[in-house]
């Protein structure tokens, strides 16, 4: 018998701009955990420490955990100062500390040219130094980062967000798996090809799907991105942690998103249901 289980959590933003509204949605679906990329209109690097514990408290009030800050750390140019964001994961942690949350997403930075990604390989030493820095910084703070793959960026494809984890080799840096993320970079198969390499290090994951054929992103299950494959080899795997729903529905924009209520329905339900067809239970908050 598998000993898997799952918690959904939602991107709190891709429903509504104000945190009331975000928080009263994701409790009449029963999503038990908030993504923290942003709240009243401002990305979560710039909430103040007042802000920060107004939200944990309306979170609590909703019966609602916060299971990651959704931070942009690494969303810059191999070419900026490194200090910059060693100031920015610092201020995650910070607010991470006050909403409760140890885990933080971060991204594998821009190259100087993003016209195309055949030379992106010579950037991935210069990346994995940078990664290094932050995941000394991060596991020095008793955090969790959380490397998702996104185009554009050098961990792009299977093999470079591999070679970025078997070469930084630090237990606090692990794999956000986004399988609409693979789709548009690398096409289909993506988890038949990726999950021997990836599996190991995939420490959460992001749900949005997407169609190879004209890049759109769909709900879980109606793209390419063999989201129910993945939820079988996470629970053959044991696997014990979120499925955080980003589902892009409504605008999928390259730093952000929105799906609004209506489309969060839609994705939390395509979600479990493919859950339900994969024998993956559900965890929810007490």
């Amino acid at each position: 018998m598998s000993t898997a289980s799952f918690k959904i959590s939602a991107f709190g933003d891709e429903i509504a701009t104000a945190l009331v509204d975000q928080l009263a949605v994701m409790q009449l679906l029963q999503i038990g955990y908030l993504e923290l990329r942003g709240a009243w209109g401002k990305n979560v690097l710039t909430l103040s420490d007042g802000e920060a514990q107004q939200l944990q408290q309306a979170c609590a009030n909703h019966g609602i955990a916060v299971s990651a800050i959704g931070s942009p750390i690494g969303k810059s140019p191999l070419s900026a100062p490194i200090e910059e964001e060693v100031a920015n994961l610092e201020r995650a942690i910070a607010i991470g500390h006050i909403v409760g949350t140890q885990r933080i997403r971060i991204f594998s930075f821009y190259p100087p040219d993003k016209s195309t990604n055949h030379h992106y390989d010579q950037h991935v030493d210069e990346t994995v130094e940078r990664l290094s820095r932050l995941a000394e910084v991060a596991q020095a703070a008793g955090v969790q980062l959380l490397l998702e793959n996104e185009s554009h960026i050098v961990g792009d494809t299977i093999e470079r967000c591999h070679a970025l984890l078997t070469k930084v080799n630090n237990p606090a840096l692990v794999f956000a798996w986004d399988p609409a993320n693979f789709v548009q970079v690398m096409g289909t198969r993506i988890t038949e090809r990726g999950w021997d390499q990836l599996g190991p290090y995939t420490g959460y994951v992001h749900i949005k799907d997407a169609s190879a054929a004209d890049r759109s992103v769909r709900p879980a299950g109606q793209g390419d991105g063999q989201v129910e494959l993945l939820l079988a080899h996470l629970r053959d795997a044991g696997y014990q942690g979120f499925l955080a729903l980003e589902p892009h529905l409504a605008v999928a924009g390259h730093s952000s998103g929105f799906s609004g209520p209506d489309g969060m329905k839609v994705a939390v339900e395509a979600l479990r249901g493919l859950m339900q067809a994969q024998g993956c239970l559900e965890e929810k908050p007490r």
